[in-house]
């Protein structure tokens, strides 16, 4: 009877360590506060809109739809991404040119870019440059910020962006690259 209690009380310790962590974990959340509801955060592969935070466990909303239920001691455990924090967004993108560019109209490239992004509201252009040599194309790398956290608001800009340089490379004459391949057939 006394081994059956003791075999039977390690188990109940067991039992009540993982809930133990995750009421510790959810004490630190509290405390802490690095996400509240209504946050989007990011940790590990899983992503979505904090909904609710309990005793044990944390319920988010993914932007898909579905709920997903997460143990406290996971949240603490991982390394989380707060993107409603987001103060500014960090916006990249690479340009291809077709080879075969007159370089004068290559060097016109990055203060095209610059311009555009100057006059978009709510960004703040950080660089553009001449940054390698592709397969098919003369690539040009552009980096770029977008006041606050709001997903929506950063793609009508980043949209905006592109369909300003659309045009501006259509009126200096500026060809896009796309892959390509020459063949030679030698007779």
């Amino acid at each position: 009877m006394v081994t059956g209690l003791g075999i039977g009380g390690i188990a109940v310790a067991l039992a009540a360590q993982a809930v133990l962590g995750d009421l510790f974990s959810y004490i630190s959340i509290m405390f802490d506060k690095p996400f509240m509801a209504g946050d989007y955060i990011v940790f590990d592969d899983v992503m979505g809109t904090v909904e609710n935070i309990g005793i044990k466990t944390t319920r988010l909303r993914s932007v898909t739809g579905e709920q997903i239920i997460v143990s406290n001691s996971s949240l603490t455990g991982s390394r989380v991404k707060n993107f409603k924090r987001m103060v500014t967004r960090r916006g990249l993108f690479t340009l291809g040119i077709t080879y075969g560019t007159p370089k004068t109209k290559l060097e016109k490239v990055p203060a095209i870019i610059e311009g555009i992004i100057n006059g978009v509201p709510c960004t703040k252009f950080e660089r553009s440059h001449f940054s390698s040599y592709g397969d098919s194309s003369l690539n040009f790398e552009t980096v770029y910020f977008v006041e606050g956290n709001d997903y929506k608001k950063y793609m009508d800009i980043q949209q905006e962006i592109y369909m300003k340089i659309y045009e501006a490379f259509e009126k200096e004459g500026l060809e896009f690259a796309y892959p390509t391949q020459t063949l030679y057939v030698k007779k």
